[in-house]
This record gives structure tokens, sequence and C-alpha cells, in this order.
């Protein structure tokens, strides 16, 4: 570290360049809050970084910016945590989930009106998008690519297959290890205050006791080691907690822009799989209706209700305007065959653009599987007028209408009187019926 810098002087223009992002970007500056400050060194700190605990900087990169590009870097790191991007790598390669982690962060805040340093790759087609939609369209060459900053939270890809085969071959994984969906369960306190329990038995391990815990409050030395699984579990709860907060702080002083709020709504969702809500819907339709009819005289004198087994009508619409991809397609159908079987359901299945498809719909009785055609005969454009124009022409009322679009098209004024399921791949809202996001 150039003892030509001074420390102090930096330790001010952090403080200020916080300080105008509490005032100017009440929600980035709430979360920047979250995180303690610290020096690290240059042989493992470039620019910037983040266990998710603590926000590392090299004093030299810092001192070069700008107080403007200053803030682009504490919101970039604070926004890392606050989309949880330390729990959600899963399988992936770490070094295209680290670019695609700052491809969706970046535009985010250049549309919030913050300066990008020099070495910030900015792409804007990346706008709106998840890590997770962008990861799979960075190319293989851009693996010598560095990312923005330093991601302390996550160990390597060796390290990563060595902790997945040790806790394979150890027993069952923990709801931390490996979850399907990336996400948490609903935040509570006792989580919350395990987690910062977990910190300070951290605190007090490891050699060298009382010089470790010097060591971490000034960020030099090693850098700090990867997150267990537990602390990421915990982590996630915090920060989930943090960015529900941060956003009422934005929303009460009308400083929240509508991007960011979209966003915030997304992640605030709950993230269950989509295949257990949509068999969990099914089901509960195809099992309420009871039977009142009286037993025979065997079974005593009680009239007590049944569940009356019959099939049910389910009705399911695919949006075809060039959104949702083949496969996506193909995969959803199939998970409608999977339910089908179970509940006895007779499929009516529709696809409509602007207008419904020439060649449809195709019937499938609930001992027959749902085969998509070969093709469909669309017109371009989005509505989602028509399949509903067309049931109340038939004078058909089903158990259930299901939905499969990205919800970017023009709804009927009117709720119909049947239940509605939307499955949606994106971000945007339904103003009526039950939404299932397509995670």
């Amino acid at each position: 570290m150039s003892e030509a810098v001074d420390l102090d002087e930096l330790q001010i223009k952090l403080s200020a360049a916080r300080t105008r992002l509490i005032l100017e970007k009440p929600f980035l500056g709430t979360l920047v809050l979250r995180l303690p400050m610290k020096p690290g060194d240059p042989s493992w700190c470039r620019t910037t970084g983040t266990d998710a605990k603590a926000l590392y900087f090299n004093p030299e990169y810092i001192d070069d910016l700008s107080l403007s590009q200053t803030q682009f870097m504490l919101a970039h790191e604070a926004l890392h945590c606050a989309l949880s991007h330390f729990a959600r790598r899963q399988h992936r390669l770490k070094w295209k989930w680290d670019l695609a982690c700052d491809f969706a962060i970046n535009p985010i805040l250049v549309s919030e009106g913050l300066t990008p340093p020099p070495d910030a790759v900015v792409i804007p087609a990346y706008e709106g998008m998840t890590a997770e939609e962008i990861y799979p369209l960075i190319d293989d060459t851009m693996e010598d690519q560095k990312p923005l900053d330093e991601h302390l939270y996550d160990e390597s890809d060796s390290d990563k297959d060595s902790e997945q085969k040790r806790s394979l071959g150890g027993g069952a994984l923990k709801e931390g290890d490996l979850r399907g969906d990336g996400r948490s369960q609903e935040p509570d306190e006792s989580q919350a205050g395990g987690s910062q329990q977990n910190e300070q038995g951290r605190d007090q391990q490891g050699k060298g006791g009382q010089g470790r815990q010097e060591e971490d409050r000034d960020g030099e030395g090693a850098p700090p080691p990867p997150l267990t699984p537990e602390e990421r579990s915990n982590l996630e709860v915090q920060w989930q907690q943090r960015l529900a907060g941060a956003a009422q702080t934005a929303l009460q002083t009308g400083k929240l822009s509508g991007s960011l709020a979209r966003m915030i709504d997304h992640m605030l969702q709950p993230q269950l799989p989509w295949r257990m809500l949509l068999a969990r819907y099914m089901s509960v339709t195809a099992r309420n209706d009871y039977n009142w009819s009286r037993p025979s005289r065997r079974e005593g004198e009680a009239i007590m209700p049944s569940l009356r087994s019959s099939e049910v009508d389910v009705v399911v619409v695919l949006d075809v305007s060039g959104s949702i991809g083949a496969s996506e397609l193909n995969e959803f159908v199939a998970e409608v065959n999977a339910i089908k079987g179970q509940i006895r359901a007779r499929i009516t299945l529709h696809a409509c653009d602007a207008t419904l498809v020439k060649n449809g719909p195709w019937r499938f009785e609930s001992w027959e599987e749902c085969v998509l055609p070969s093709r469909f005969e669309c017109t371009g454009g989005t509505s989602f007028k028509p399949p509903f124009e067309w049931l109340e022409a038939e004078g058909k009322r089903p158990d259930l209408l299901v939905y499969f679009t990205d919800a970017k098209g023009k709804f009927p004024a009117r709720e119909p009187d049947y239940p509605v399921l939307w499955l949606i791949k994106g971000r945007e809202k339904v103003p009526w019926g039950q939404r299932i996001q397509l995670n």
C-alpha cells in the first residue's frame, strides 16, 4: 500500500460519498450504511470488494476516483449484497457468474444517474435482466475478463466442487447448501439473530485469537474467507430484510424510481419453484367438490362430506408471440402432463399472440398425453383478450385457465368468473388472477 495515500482523507471522501447517496438516493444509501468500510491490501483487492459483511477498498484506487465514481462503487457493492448474489450462484462457473452479476448491476446504477469508473463495463442491452438471465449470454471467450470488483464471498470453482462432493458424501444436504431456487424462505428474527451469533463466533475463532480480530477490523492482511453455507443462508435473510427496509425508506421520501421498485418487488416475492405452485394450485382445483350423499346402512346413519373424484376441465393457453422459446414451451407442457396424470384433468390447449392461432385448439383427455403441434399459425403482436373472448363466445367455464406468458400485452378489463393462473416469465405484473413466477 502506498504511503502517499492519506487514509484519513480517504475516509472523509468515502463518508461524503455515502452521505450524498443517503440524501440523493436513499434506497442505495441505506444499503451502503449496512456495510462497514475497510481498507484492503492491493494484493487481493484491486478496486473494491465485499464478502456480504463488509465493504473493502483499495486506497490507491479510491484515491483516483471522483466523488461520483466513488458513489457508484459503494452502491455497486451494496447491490451485490442486497440482490443476494452471494447465495444465487449454485452450479454456475464463478468467473462467468461474477461477470453476469456485474453486468446486471451496472446498468441499474447508470440509469440512477451515477457515474461509472473507467473500468466498469456497462451493456445497456442487459438493463432490467437478472444475473441468471445474463449468464448464458456471456461468451466463453470472455473468461480472461475480470469483474469490476472482488466477490470475496464465494469460493473458486475447484473449491466449490470439493465442498459439494464432501457434502454429498457426508449425508443429507442442509437447506442452505444446494437449494433449487437459490432463495430463502420467509425471513424471521431467529435466523437474523443466528447470523449475528455466527459472526461473533467467527471473530473469536481461528489462529491468532485477538490478532485475527484486529486483522478483520482493519481489513488488511489476508482476504476474508468465503462464506460457509450457514453464513450464506443467514446473510440472505438479513439482506432481504435490509432490502425491504431500504425500499420503505426510499418510498417515504418519494425517491424510489420505477425500475428499482419493480426490481425490489421481484426480489421480495416468494420464490417457490413454479412446478410446485402449479401442481398445488391444480390439485386444489381438482379436489374442491364434496359429495353429501347418504352412505350405505352398513356405514352408519351419519351423513359426512367426502371428496368426489371427477375430471377437471383445464384450459392451457400458450403465448407464442416470440418471447417464450420452444424449449420452455416443451418443458411447461411436460410439467402439465405430469400433473394431469395425477388429478385426472381434461386439457384444452390453445395458443395466442395478438389473435388465437388458426390451427387450434387441441383437446386431450385425462389419459392422453398433451403434445405440442409441429407449428403455430401466428399473426404477430401480443394480446391476452382473445382466449377469454373465445371461451365466452363458446359458453364455456373451465375449472381453471393457465396462461403461460411474459405478461407483456393487453389484458381484458374484466376478470372472468373462473380461476386464472398466470405463469410469468419476467417481472411484469398482472391486473388480476394468481401470478406464479417462472424461475
